[in-house]
């Protein structure tokens, strides 16, 4: 079993994804509405432990057991009040069952449901009475071996105070996730705001905070967004599949996958909401959907940290970071590096992007940086187009490495044959997800995320690979890793940012930057960081091109003001104009804080001109090439 310690520090590091609804599953499968479902954990285990499996297959973390209304004061009305504790206690291992044949590191919740519905008085029941009903029901769960006690879809205040006394009293060592139901006003029946009830909640001992049912993903984000301004508490939204209608005899939710995903993304960066899952109407092809989501921005948490098997002597110290590379001498060196992204072509006509790489060598840029499939795009692969620049251009290449497409054994070769062929300057990434680009339904693998590779990468440089296993003479990668100080959610941004230094990162580039003060923000908040960080220059060409980068690629941030300005230059020339003036503004700007040590130009549709235009006047290319 898991601890409550275990549980709190996955949910502090990464983000778990519970399952979503088992009645909208049962109902499909033929069980009609009026039946006990609870019940079928005695009468059809096996239907309920398939519908574990298929939520397990689908990515789920966090299963919860049938056990949602097993409580004496629903259980009477079907004559199985002397049941509570069987049933309860079955649940689990039920559950258990269903871990242990799909993935074993899954954790069991227990569902703890409200006594009655929200317009149900419960005026018969004292505060003791309800607060026995939720002990004895918790108490099944406990006996079963529950890892989590998940009290939902709770409208009253005084039935989860009854619910969440209950449990802290019954099993103090057992983690507590608790979530009221709001309306679309972001209140409860009772007119409690959601802000109010989630400190509330948190001092009575729950663990975890949050909301789930009664709404679709939309106003729900606004409930957790109440909750994340009123204190640093560890989120859970658990939606439902938006409103339901009936239609041809049954109710129907009509949010695709495709949308819960979306918004399983915003519920992340807007709110840093820690446990995502669904509620009615959501089946395992919407957990499957928002899986893909939540692997890219908190990828599955190896433990790459520290080198495993056989011992022997400690690993030999890296290569020092300026005899690495060209690149690396010149920021440890003080100087104001200044690299251009270069993205691999679609097809296999390499000559523009060769002219292009010459224009840039030609006035003194120090490198090109290569995308690794941006926007999820099948392009030719970056390792390729870097040999081939090096070889026919002769300029420095900056490698950008993802971490959507290979799984480690992948990634480990990759990067031993980049070292062989001579590639040492990396910027290791996670990946857009495919769902962003050309083919949605790709496959995407996230064994580890930017962090963890960080720290593979360390590795190799100490000539070790994943599991500490010798490889020989190390390797000498110059470690980057992105960021972006307009980050939506800036506390979890700045907290990766620290975890990517402490796994071994050595330089950092940001996100386009058009707010420097943002940026500002950014480095007075990490002033302890001390890594070299290349500030992140786009060049805009049009009002339409802005607005598609601002409201259509992840991490981009582009304000209001800048908008206006492109929407208001008058023809392509100007607007062309306006965007390296925009650009230039923010790079002189960026200049002025001592930490930033270089930039990194990011013209866009390949306009190289546009980038030679924003550094002209800025940057001195270095004398005689003597960088070269």
């Amino acid at each position: 079993m898991h601890t409550r310690t275990d549980f709190l520090g996955h949910l502090r590091d990464s983000v778990l994804l519970c399952d979503g609804a088992m009645g909208t599953m049962l109902y499909a499968r033929g069980v009609f509405i009026n039946r006990c479902f609870d019940e079928l954990n005695l009468s059809s285990p096996a239907l309920v432990e398939e519908v574990h499996r298929e939520y397990l297959r689908a990515g789920a973390d966090i299963i919860e057991t049938n056990t949602f209304g097993a409580n004496r004061y629903k259980l009477v009305r079907h004559g199985l009040e002397d049941k509570v504790a069987e049933i309860n206690r079955v649940a689990v291992e039920i559950a258990r069952r269903a871990i242990e044949t799909v993935r074993r590191d899954a954790w069991v919740a227990g569902s703890v449901g409200p006594l009655g519905n929200p317009n149900q008085s419960l005026d018969p029941l004292s505060p003791a009475d309800v607060r026995a009903l939720y002990a004895e029901q918790i108490q099944g769960l406990v006996d079963g071996g529950v890892d989590v006690v998940m009290i939902e879809t709770i409208a009253r205040r005084e039935e989860m105070e009854a619910a969440i006394r209950a449990a802290r009293e019954i099993a103090p060592d057992i983690p507590i996730v608790a979530q009221m139901s709001f309306n679309e006003d972001g209140r409860t029946v009772r007119g409690d705001e959601a802000g109010d009830l989630a400190g509330w909640m948190r001092d009575l001992g729950a663990d975890v905070v949050g909301a789930n049912c009664a709404i679709g993903p939309k106003p729900m984000l606004e409930c957790l967004e109440a909750m994340s301004r009123r204190g640093d508490f560890l989120l859970a939204a658990q939606p439902n599949a938006g409103t339901p209608q009936w239609f041809e005899g049954r109710y129907i939710y009509f949010s695709s996958p495709e949308y819960m995903a979306e918004y399983a993304r915003r519920f992340i960066l807007s709110c840093g909401v820690r446990l995502i899952g669904g509620c009615c109407g959501t089946t395992p092809d919407h957990i499957r959907a928002m899986s893909a989501t939540v692997r890219s921005l908190h990828p599955s948490r190896l433990d790459v940290s520290a080198p495993g098997g056989e011992t022997g002597p400690p690993p030999p110290e890296p290569m020092p970071f300026a005899d690495r590379s060209r690149f690396a001498r010149k920021l440890a060196e003080g100087r104001f590096a200044v690299s251009v992204e270069v993205s691999p072509p679609r097809g296999t006509e390499t000559g523009k992007v060769i002219e292009g790489a010459r224009l840039l060598h030609a006035a003194g840029v120090d490198a090109v940086n290569i995308p690794d499939g941006p926007r999820a795009s099948a392009r030719v692969a970056p390792m390729a187009l870097g040999i081939l620049l090096g070889r026919e251009v002769g300029i420095e290449v900056l490698l950008h490495y993802c971490c959507r497409d290979r799984n480690l054994l992948g990634m480990q070769s990759d990067l031993l044959g980049a070292h062989v062929l001579g590639l040492r300057n990396l910027i290791i990434i996670t990946g857009d997800p495919p769902k962003l680009g050309d083919y949605p339904n790709a496959t995407a693998v996230y064994d580890v995320d930017s962090i963890g590779l960080t720290r593979i990468v360390r590795r190799l440089n100490q000539g070790l690979d994943l599991v500490g296993k010798p490889l020989g003479p190390p390797t000498s990668f110059v470690i980057g890793v992105g960021v972006n100080p307009a980050a939506p959610n800036l506390d979890e941004e700045i907290r990766r940012f620290r975890l990517k230094i402490e796994a071994g990162a050595e330089c950092a580039f940001t996100q386009p930057v058009f707010d420097t003060d943002r940026l500002h923000e950014f480095l007075d908040r990490t002033d302890d960081l001390q890594i070299p960080i290349l500030v992140g220059i786009l060049p805009l060409m049009s009002f339409r091109n802005a607005e598609f980068f601002h409201n259509e690629v992840p991490g981009m941030n582009i304000p209001e003001e800048i908008r206006e300005r492109m929407r208001k230059a008058t023809g392509g020339e100007d607007a062309r104009r306006t965007g390296v003036e925009i650009a230039r503004q923010a790079l002189t700007e960026s200049r002025a804080f001592s930490r930033i040590r270089g930039a990194y130009v990011m013209p866009p549709l390949g306009r190289y001109e546009l980038a030679l235009q924003v550094i002209e006047g800025v940057l001195e290319p270095p004398a005689g090439g003597a960088d070269r």
